[in-house]
């Protein structure tokens, strides 16, 4: 096959990912606002994609992790080729789709990162992977930051309800966590696209070194950061809705000063850790705040059930894409038939998955129904709109 076609195929197929990162990951800044009735659904998917898009262009850190720390630089250049990129991006996107039809917020980033090193394994060898890198900004990350950010969210909430305490006779005044929620899962959609867009950054950038289009050690170029800031922005407005299902009332019944401390908690974090570098999971990180947050509110319930599912997806995103990426690899190596044996398998991979979500179709219009969390925080016209809207009424 000719060598641009395949760096083209690549890139096209990295942006493919790109866009099931957006809409598999809506979740992490959306299910909270839109379960407690802060923000309906369609607002809160387009302020997520439009922070997403922005968030893009903040750092480059972590692209740098993936396109030259993960898979190691020989002696004569990258050993990476764009058939072995290929094959670890349809590993990816297929266990992407696996965990979306299930609901499971499982990790995008550990699919990609699955899937080249499964790749990689069968291309080249088990030396061509850095593991140091994988052990250091990977797996640890992805061991400490949940319990991390679990713990910060129980913090964060029992300190909100405290501060908001109920005395006889007296509002709590934790309507105004409404509008609070909307800032914070702004920052979490915003912190986001800083960490999310990288990776597919990364991964083109690693196609054009691989491809001799760019130098070894070098960052993402402009139009990367354009088109992937895009890719993930249209993929979040698409929303979730089977993960922001789970994710809202999944693992716990989430109300307004709840939700707003799960999320701020998931913003500091995620954002700390693109500035770091680390190839975070955001969907890790939700999940944790979201936990931490539902032990923190007294009464409330965590479902561990729905936890010990998720976490178990999270135990076998890494190896199972992996093995899908090193199976595609296997093709890929063949030459041209190979790649066009694992388009046309891949396709038909995702028509299945797409034909069987049909079946139980989940949209914003029966997502679920928002309980007397989103009535505590209802904002009530005043005696003055009430008269302007009269008058209006008359006036037609």
């Amino acid at each position: 096959m000719d060598f641009t076609l395949i760096v083209v195929l690549v890139i096209a197929l990295a942006l493919v990912f790109d866009f099931t990162n957006g809409f598999h990951d809506t979740a992490n800044a959306m299910a909270t606002p839109i379960a407690t009735g802060a923000m309906r659904p369609k607002v809160a998917v387009g302020l997520a994609a439009v922070l997403n898009l922005v968030g893009a262009f903040l750092s480059t850190e972590v692209a740098k992790t993936v396109s030259g720390g993960i898979i190691r630089e020989g002696d004569g250049g990258v050993q990476i080729t764009p058939e072995i990129i290929f094959a670890g991006l349809i590993g990816a996107i297929v266990w992407n789709l696996i965990t979306w039809l299930r609901g499971l917020p499982s990790s995008s980033s550990h699919a990609l990162f699955g899937g080249l090193i499964g790749a990689a394994i069968i291309g080249i060898g088990f030396h061509s992977v850095d593991y140091n890198v994988v052990l250091a900004k990977v797996i640890l990350p992805a061991l400490i930051a949940p319990l991390t950010v679990g713990v910060v969210a129980f913090i964060a909430t029992r300190l909100a309800y405290f501060i908001t305490r109920r005395d006889t006779g007296r509002a709590d005044g934790r309507g105004g966590f409404r509008y609070a929620q909307i800032f914070s899962s702004s920052l979490v959609a915003l912190s986001h696209g800083t960490n999310d867009a990288q990776k597919t950054m990364g991964v083109i950038t690693l196609t054009l070194i691989a491809g001799g289009v760019q130098s070894v050690g070098s960052g993402p170029q402009l139009w990367v950061i354009v088109v992937c800031a895009l890719a993930i922005a249209i993929g979040t407005y698409t929303g979730g809705w089977r993960i922001i299902r789970t994710m809202g009332r999944g693992l716990t019944d989430v109300k307004p000063a709840q939700g707003f401390a799960a999320e701020t908690s998931t913003a500091a974090t995620i954002l700390a850790s693109s500035q770091l570098g680390f190839a975070l999971s955001t969907t890790q990180v939700a999940s944790g705040s979201v936990i931490g947050s539902g032990l923190g509110r007294r009464g409330a319930t965590v479902r561990w059930g729905m936890a010990g599912q998720i976490a178990l997806g999270w135990v076998l995103t890494l190896p199972a894409s992996a093995i899908m990426g090193a199976f595609a690899a296997g093709f890929a190596l063949l030459g041209p038939v190979g790649i066009v044996i694992d388009l046309l398998l891949g396709s038909l991979v995702v028509a299945l998955l797409f034909r069987r979500a049909q079946r139980s179709r989940i949209s914003h219009d029966n997502l679920h129904d928002i309980d007397d969390a989103g009535r505590v925080v209802k904002i009530r016209k005043t005696p003055r709109k009430i008269a302007r809207r009269d008058r209006k009424r008359v006036a037609l």
